[in-house]
């Protein structure tokens, strides 16, 4: 009997691994075109919002992420991307939601669902809102969405929702900087208390705040002998708000140094004042 040769023998093993390989490479491009070729978007968009239904949000986020990345195209793709982030809302996961959200109105900026979308990020960083000593960056993110919506999108339902808000917002933001600025203040450090102050009086006047604010500006303008915009401080506080306890206190430091309320037309108060519809100098109107 003929021997075979070593060197046939090795070919043979060659083509028998090769072949191996092939049927591997096979099964491998079938897996993935398995993977690719995922249930129709319409089933995985009806399987989502099951999960969602039987509260099962971050399940049923993960399933609309699945379809919109295996079926971007489709009609259900759109919609599946900012009920993601509604789930993950849902869920308690609101970097996620925020993230989802965001995409969404960046890919999709104008269309139906962007209200929501902008709904999702306002109240995902307007749940995060922490009391007037901590860090307010959540509150200043949350206030820039509801504004959006309500410059963008004022007919939309999470447009009326966000007035409430914004005033929450606003009052938090207010409360502190009135934080900061008395911390300055009993430091007598009276320019920094007065930046503070002066953000409140110019950016928060539909807030609580202001009318304590306007008391520490009279305050610290007659500390630093600026009696001019102490005047002013005192004549926008008794116009806006005659029966406030705080106007009392400013026009009894002001006159028990010898001077009464005068508003300056240059001062900065005036010109704040004025450019506020329900507001000014002649009293609310």
């Amino acid at each position: 009997m003929l021997k075979t040769p070593k060197w046939a023998a090795a070919v043979v093993w060659c083509a028998m691994a090769g072949a191996g390989l092939a049927l591997g490479g096979c099964a491998s491009s079938s897996d993935a075109t398995s993977i690719l070729n995922a249930d129709p978007p319409e089933k995985m968009y009806a399987d989502a919002d099951s999960l969602m239904n039987r509260g099962r949000f971050q399940d049923a986020a993960k399933k609309f992420e699945d379809l919109d990345r295996s079926h971007p195209y489709s009609p259900e793709a759109r919609r599946a991307m900012v009920l993601a982030a509604y789930a993950y809302y849902k869920a308690g996961k609101g970097p996620e939601a925020i993230a989802s959200a965001e995409r969404y109105v960046v890919m999709h900026p104008g269309t139906k669902d962007a209200p929501l979308a902008h709904h999702i990020i306002a109240s995902s960083y307007f749940d995060e809102i922490k009391t007037a000593n901590r860090d307010q960056t959540a509150t200043r993110k949350a206030l820039e969405q509801l504004k959006i919506l309500q410059s963008r999108y004022p007919d939309s339902t999470y447009s009326r929702q966000a007035e409430n808000r914004i005033r929450i917002a606003e009052d938090s933001l207010a409360a502190s900087e009135m934080e900061v600025g008395r911390y300055y203040q009993g430091q007598k450090n009276f320019v920094a208390a007065i930046n503070r102050f002066r953000t409140v009086v110019s950016d928060y006047q539909t807030t609580a705040h202001v009318e304590e604010a306007l008391m520490r500006l009279t305050e610290c303008y007659m500390a630093l002998g600026v009696v001019n915009e102490a005047q002013t401080a005192v004549a926008v506080l008794g116009h806006n708000f005659p029966e406030s306890k705080w106007y009392r206190d400013a026009h009894a430091l002001l006159t028990q140094s010898g001077y009464t309320p005068n508003a300056d037309s240059e001062s900065w108060m005036t010109k704040a004042w004025r450019a506020v519809p329900k507001f000014g100098l002649g009293g609310p109107g």
